[in-house]
């Protein structure tokens, strides 16, 4: 009889336990810091605002000639096949070239790449050592100036969880991976 409750206990914790979201597999544990810069729009963003929701993230500049091309459209490409499946995470470019691209900067360059601005967002309002300490301290990726004004950088994409914790990095260069990130998303939210 004790078996009995015993096995019908695990069984009822079992299934109450995937009443929950569901799980994905993560490869990232990174807390971000508190922040507070300035969108395309001129107002503030804050790691607060973000808090309560799960989001996406990646780095860019506007006169990039390499990687930011590729990242920015297929980061487009992701916001608009989570829009059509019906789910909408806020996704935010942290800018790596705050000097040069102002919020009137990053409002056109999110025209030119067709980007939703009602959720998706291109920061700036720091310096580079401000992102520089971020993306590698934080992201745990590269961020050097470079040559002719170019930026060495990461191309990876990183999903955030409501308590502002990094917990998956995406190759944003693989579409295999852009589709996981998508499948990712759809199953937490």
């Amino acid at each position: 009889m004790k078996l009995r409750i015993g096995v019908a206990l695990i069984a009822v914790l079992m299934v109450l336990g995937g009443c929950g979201r569901q799980q994905i597999e993560t490869n990232m544990s990174e807390q971000l810091p508190d922040f507070k810069y300035t969108t395309q729009d001129g107002n503030p963003l804050s790691l607060d605002d973000l808090k309560g929701d799960w989001w996406i993230a990646y780095f860019s500049y506007t006169h990039c000639t390499t990687v930011c091309p590729r990242t920015t459209a297929n980061m487009v490409d992701i916001q608009q096949a989570l829009k059509a499946d019906g789910f909408t995470p806020q996704i935010v470019s942290f800018g790596i070239d705050p000097a040069n691209d102002t919020p009137e900067v990053l409002r056109k360059y999110a025209a030119d790449y067709g980007a939703d601005t009602d959720t998706f967002t291109f920061l700036t309002g720091y310096d580079f050592e401000t992102i520089r300490t971020l993306s590698v301290n934080t992201f745990k990726a590269v961020l050097e100036e470079g040559a002719l004004d170019q930026r060495s950088h990461s191309y990876y994409f990183y999903l955030v969880n409501p308590d502002g914790e990094i917990v998956k990095k995406y190759n944003g260069m693989s579409l295999k991976e852009n589709e996981q990130l998508i499948k990712d998303v759809e199953t937490v939210l």
